[in-house]
């Protein structure tokens, strides 16, 4: 088995006996008919283990995380030999492991700051800031601020996402600390900062305050927890047209979940590990009161073990999928959209790619965004629309 392969092997994020109940997955009502069909055009290669792809808002400029602890420029088409950040010195790698998304500052054409999640040599969570550079196209790799420190009881379920918020918040995705089923319960426990979603200001205090709405900022647990009852999210996104945090969280056995709340609600709890998916996991001690179903949920049926969560398409080139969430599932490697409508009844699922692009790792959007796909075979691809005909789901 390759590196690249083991990556998210890991992240299908390990089958165990679940307890089993009756709740079906919530499954789209609708299917729609699209007048585009979409396709993939290659933009880099023979990268080692790309897991995100970022850049600031209208740059155009792409920027790759490798897992082992670099960031690439792809400038112009061509990647780049200079990396834009190497702290492969600092990144423990492996598995579920390694340096796994940067966040580029609301402000970075004015402050050059980023900030990158990594796990460090003993797996431990750290949340780092980067300064410029003379070089346009590199950080300086001595100007290192750690912001937040978490320790990881096991090598799995890292979350590993920083993302800033329409509100200029830094948001942050932890998993539950691994193993299996939660042992800790962290995922309900409001006193540690895994199985979360963490809402912190960088801008204020050193390194970084709670923000005053943030649901525990005045006690009744960690302040800087924004959402709880996370398994493993891999990936959240906000959609800022519409106003909505979409969270995509890795299932133990039986279902995978697409999360999708208002952006502006606090302590949202998502379930786990009381509810996997739609269905109880904690039995006969499960109720559902105060937990936030799944807007969308799919079980492992014909193969699936671990969604990959992508963002909703508001880029210009193609109007014809503007509103469609975009996710993947590693084991199948398909590329589905999913169209979110509070109206339960009305929600609907396409399928547009089936393979051929190794195991998808992970989605990314550019400074435009365009849509874009980390695979494990070392390529980036963009998201384009196809010269054939439309599909039809």
């Amino acid at each position: 088995m390759t590196r690249g392969s083991s990556l998210m092997l890991a992240l299908a994020l390990i089958v165990c006996a679940a307890p089993k109940d009756d709740a079906p997955a919530q499954k789209a009502a609708d299917v729609f008919v699209t007048a585009v069909g979409l396709a993939t055009e290659e933009v880099a290669r023979g990268l080692d283990n790309p897991v995100y792809l970022t850049a600031p808002a209208g740059d155009p400029r792409l920027f790759v995380v490798e897992q082992p602890g670099r960031i690439r420029v792809v400038e112009n088409g061509k990647l780049l030999e200079k990396p834009f950040l190497d702290i492969r010195s600092k990144v423990g790698y492996g598995g579920e492991r390694g340096l796994l998304s940067v966040a580029f500052h609301p402000q970075y054409r004015s402050n050059g700051f980023v900030f990158v999640n990594y796990t460090d040599k003993h797996g431990d969570t750290r949340i780092e800031r980067y300064g410029p550079s003379s070089d346009r196209n590199a950080a300086d790799p001595a100007s290192a601020k750690l912001i937040l420190a978490i320790d990881q009881p096991h090598a799995n379920h890292n979350g590993g996402l920083n993302l800033f918020g329409p509100d200029g918040m830094l948001y942050i995705g932890m998993g539950d600390g691994g193993s299996q089923g939660d042992p800790h319960g962290d995922g309900q426990n409001r006193n540690v900062l895994l199985g979360k979603l963490l809402r912190i200001n960088v801008d204020r205090g050193d390194p970084y305050v709670v923000p005053a709405g943030n649901p525990y900022a005045k006690g009744g647990g960690r302040g800087e927890i924004w959402a709880l009852g996370l398994r493993n999210p891999w990936r959240f996104a906000f959609d800022r047209a519409a106003g909505l945090l979409y969270i995509a969280d890795v299932g133990q056995d039986k279902y995978e979940e697409i999360d999708v709340s208002l952006m502006t609600s606090a302590g949202v709890n998502y379930g786990w590990n009381t509810m996997e998916g739609p269905s109880c996991y904690r039995l006969p001690l499960c109720t559902k009161s105060g937990l936030q179903q799944p807007a969308f949920a799919y079980s492992h049926d014909a193969g699936a073990c671990s969604i990959i969560g992508g963002f909703v398409y508001r880029g210009r080139k193609i109007p014809e999928i503007q509103g469609q969430y975009f996710y993947s599932d590693y084991c199948n490697s398909w590329v589905r959209s999913y169209t979110y409508n509070a109206d339960a009844t009305n929600r609907a699922w396409h399928q547009w790619l089936d393979g051929g692009l190794g195991n998808i790792v992970s989605f990314g959007e550019d400074g435009l965004g365009e849509l874009y796909i980390c695979s494990s075979n070392g390529r980036v691809y963009r998201i384009i629309k196809s010269a054939g005909n439309p599909t039809r789901s």
